[in-house]
C-alpha cells in the first residue's frame, strides 16, 4: 500500500521547501539570504535612507576598515585599551572591559564630513566606571578644535538612560541631551549631519537636535566605538555590535586621511603618532 500524504500537508511541506532553496533558471542555487537584524526598527528604514554606502556585518571576522586602538593609556590616560578586549562570534563585535580599567575601542576608516551613521548596539548592565560610546571622531587627530560628536553616551549603570554630547571649540566647550531607553536590550542608534542640522535617533525616533551650524565640527570625521574607563569601576561589562553602516550624502566631503587595512589605531596621536591616519598612496 502507498503512502498517501494529504493535500494540504503536501502544500506546507512543498512551501518549506521552496523557502529552504531557490532554483534559479540556470540551475544555480539563490544564495542564503543574509542574517536577520538584531534590530528590527532602524532610522535608515523608517526615513527612506536607501542603500548605505558601507555596512559592516562582521559575519567573517572583524573586518580591515575596522581599526582597534592600542595597545595604549586608555580615556584620560586611565587604564588601557587593547584590541585583545575586541572580540567576534556569531557575527557580533564585542569590547568587553574588566573592573581595573582593561578595555577597548575601534575606528572605522575613512571618515566623511557630513553624512549618516547607524548601529545596532547593545550594552551590559555596569557597576560604575564603564561608559558605551558610539561617536564622531575628527580624523585629523585634532582634537577639541577638531570637534566630537557622541550620539550614543551610556553612563547610567542600568543602561536606561543614554546622551548626547556636541563638543566644539578651542576650550572643549559642550552641548548636552539625553534619552531614557533600555539600551540592555538591542537597539538601533543612528546619526545624521548636514550642513544645516545634526539629528540623533533611537529605533528610528528622533530624539536630540540642533540646528547650531556654527558648533558642528568643521572637518571629516571618523565612527568609533568605544568602551571606555572613568575609575573607579565595580565591575566588568561589555557593549555588543551586530552591524553599522553609513551613508554618504551629496553635500558630503570625504576625509583625505585615512588607515591602512589592518592598521592599528589611536586616540593619542601625539604619543603614537604612527598609529595616526594619514595619506595613503
Amino acid at each position: 500500500m502507498g503512502l498517501e500524504v494529504p493535500l494540504v500537508q503536501m502544500s506546507v511541506l512543498l512551501q518549506a521547501m521552496v523557502g529552504a532553496c531557490v532554483v534559479l533558471a540556470a540551475g544555480q542555487v539563490a544564495p542564503a539570504p543574509p542574517d536577520p537584524s538584531e534590530c528590527a526598527t532602524t532610522a535608515a528604514e523608517r526615513h527612506g535612507w536607501g542603500e548605505p554606502t558601507r555596512r559592516s556585518d562582521f559575519s567573517d571576522g572583524l573586518p580591515g576598515d575596522w581599526h582597534p586602538y592600542g595597545p595604549e593609556p586608555g580615556h584620560d590616560e586611565k587604564g588601557i585599551r587593547t584590541p585583545e578586549a575586541i572580540t567576534v562570534a556569531d557575527g557580533v563585535v564585542t569590547i568587553s572591559a574588566t573592573q581595573d580599567g582593561t578595555t577597548g575601542a575601534m575606528s572605522w576608516h575613512p571618515g566623511q564630513r557630513y553624512g549618516r551613521w547607524e548601529a545596532c548596539v547593545r550594552s551590559e548592565a555596569a557597576s560604575g566606571g564603564l561608559n558605551a560610546l558610539l561617536l564622531l571622531w575628527p580624523v585629523a587627530e585634532d582634537f577639541p578644535v577638531g570637534g566630537e560628536i557622541d550620539w550614543m553616551e551610556i553612563m547610567s549603570d542600568d543602561r536606561q538612560e543614554t546622551s548626547f554630547f556636541l563638543h566644539y571649540g578651542p576650550d572643549n566647550d559642550q552641548d548636552h541631551g539625553s534619552v531614557r531607553h533600555d539600551s540592555t536590550r538591542w537597539s538601533a542608534y543612528a546619526l545624521e549631519w548636514t550642513p544645516e542640522k545634526i539629528t540623533a535617533y533611537v529605533d528610528g525616533e528622533e530624539w536630540y537636535a540642533t540646528t547650531d551650524a556654527e558648533k558642528f565640527p568643521p572637518r571629516p570625521m571618523n565612527m568609533t566605538m568605544q568602551l571606555d574607563y572613568f575609575p573607579p569601576a565595580g565591575g566588568p561589562a561589555a557593549m555588543h555590535m551586530d552591524w553599522a553602516m553609513q551613508w554618504a550624502l551629496p553635500e558630503s566631503e570625504p576625509a583625505e586621511l585615512s588607515l591602512a587595512p589592518g592598521d592599528p589605531a589611536t586616540g593619542q596621536p601625539d604619543d603614537y603618532p604612527e598609529r595616526a591616519p594619514r595619506r595613503l598612496g
